[in-house]
């Protein structure tokens, strides 16, 4: 019986979700590394989680936020780029899940438009067709570099970075990017943990965008739905931001998660994984 009460709760709430998104003047989509795991990437959740993904790690004894500090950049940059070298790698042949396509779809259909809020730096956004002017992307990217001893402001694209990586014992091998102004090693442009040298213009800039579009859309009083996807609260910049944009009085927000899902009260949630939801959500 609770089984099939659950179910029916859940039933309940995408009906409720799918109304409202179809009479939303707007749609926000925030995301969190849970919006990948259906296109087969990783999602670090807890130490095992990571130590999963990578087990060499787990040899090491390294847990996601000790291996994902720019100190390594200084004192093991083989170490730092076998890690980030790899993820690189594994975001450009990763294909987004359709998901992505069908929210692209029903994003551009509200007359108010859309924008995305992501912690997901693997650019998936981006490649699945987003406008580029309408993506937040609040730790960074990876396919962008700059100078790991910040020796000036200047990111540049690593469209043309391959770093070839020694899996068995996890270091990069050959010649390492560098900063063109100083000989440094370069790094990626994602915020990490303990990280006081991320430079954050490019990130700045998509904020003032968003910050923009939503100071019209809320001068307009139009309705918006906030579709938030695989966001987790071990860091929780994205959660926070969905629900600070739920305080809005036309705003709901649609947290989809298969483990944390609740909600404030008057807002939506929907226990499951980010493309179970979505296939019912936005229908072909």
């Amino acid at each position: 019986m609770k089984r099939g009460g659950n179910a029916s709760k859940e039933v309940d709430s995408i009906h409720r979700a799918r109304s409202l998104i179809a009479a939303a003047d707007a749609l926000i989509i925030t995301a969190g590394a849970g919006m990948g795991v259906d296109s087969g990437l990783p999602d670090f959740r807890g130490t095992r989680g990571f130590w999963k993904a990578y087990p060499v790690a787990e040899r090491l004894g390294l847990s996601f936020a000790e291996m994902a500090n720019p100190v390594h950049f200084q004192r093991n940059p083989q170490l730092a780029w076998a890690f980030y070298g790899h993820r690189l790698a594994l975001y450009r042949r990763t294909v987004p899940h359709r998901g992505f396509t069908r929210l692209l779809d029903l994003a551009t259909s509200r007359p108010g438009s859309y924008f995305v809020f992501t912690s997901n730096v693997d650019g998936h956004f981006h490649q699945a067709g987003f406008d580029t002017g309408r993506i937040v992307e609040c730790h960074g990217s990876i396919h962008r570099l700059q100078c790991s001893a910040r020796c000036n402001a200047d990111t540049w694209t690593a469209d043309d970075l391959d770093i070839s990586v020694d899996e068995q014992r996890f270091v990069a091998t050959g010649e390492l990017p560098r900063c063109g102004r100083c000989g440094a090693i370069a790094r990626p442009n994602i915020l990490m943990f303990n990280d006081s040298d991320w430079l954050p213009d490019i990130t700045d800039q998509q904020y003032r965008r968003l910050d923009a579009w939503w100071h019209q859309l809320c001068a307009a009083e139009g309705s918006v739905v906030i579709i938030e996807i695989g966001a987790g609260s071990a860091v929780p910049t994205v959660r926070l931001m969905s629900e600070r944009l739920a305080r809005y009085q036309h705003a709901t927000l649609v947290r989809i998660n298969p483990r944390e899902a609740e909600v404030p009260s008057g807002n939506i949630s929907i226990t499951a994984t980010a493309l179970t939801v979505l296939d019912q959500l936005l229908p072909d």
